[in-house]
């Protein structure tokens, strides 16, 4: 027979370690549409669980250069693993000193989601192919009509569970500019935005 065990049994106090997150900064130039997307990813549980997503938004819209500029300074910081600049190319009149911003962008590790025309353009591959070029107004009001919002702002909810048939469609596009030898920034109309969501592990 087994003796009986005298007395309580010891306890042994575990201290429970929370897996350090990896941060990641997102700098952007509009106010609406690209921040309620990126606010909408961070509640993702998949991305919340791994990932400290933070935004940066320039105060007065800044332009992609100055985006990446604020970026390149951020990542100085040693809690910040990886900074991203999301901006846009526009038509008919591009943004100034594009190539200039993409070109510091990659010699200092900074990540790009470049959207051409606009990120108008990323909101309408959540719900249809496109291949058509598109001015910027084009693509407004096509990414109105095809989720019926009166404003800028987005309804996140709407778009984070089409993500990935989004990312697959711009990877399409992707490919489709490679085999047709179109270059930025003439690689309208184009989102980079599935590079962060493989980032962020989403792909």
């Amino acid at each position: 027979m087994t003796p009986r065990r005298r007395g309580p049994k010891p306890l042994k106090r575990t201290i429970a370690q929370r897996p350090e997150l990896h941060t990641v900064v997102v700098f952007c130039e509009g106010k609406n549409s690209e921040p309620d997307y990126i606010n909408g990813l961070k509640k993702l549980p998949e991305i919340a669980a791994n990932t400290a997503l933070n935004l940066e938004i320039h105060p007065e819209q800044g332009v992609p250069l100055t985006l990446v500029r604020m970026a390149v300074d951020r990542l100085a910081d040693p809690e910040v693993d990886e900074c991203w600049c999301i901006f846009d190319v526009e038509w008919p009149k591009n943004h100034p000193n594009l190539f200039d911003a993409r070109q510091l962008a990659q010699a200092k590790g900074v990540g790009l989601v470049i959207s051409n025309p606009c990120f108008e353009i990323w909101l309408i591959l959540h719900h249809r192919d496109l291949t058509k070029f598109l001015s910027t107004a084009e693509a407004e009001s096509m990414s109105r009509k095809l989720d019926g919002r009166a404003g800028k702002s987005i309804d996140s909810a709407i778009y984070m569970p089409l993500l990935k048939q989004a990312a697959r469609r711009a990877e399409q596009l992707e490919q489709r500019h490679t085999r047709n030898s179109t270059a930025f920034p003439d690689d309208n109309p184009s989102s980079g935005m599935h590079h962060l969501l493989r980032a962020l592990g989403q792909r």
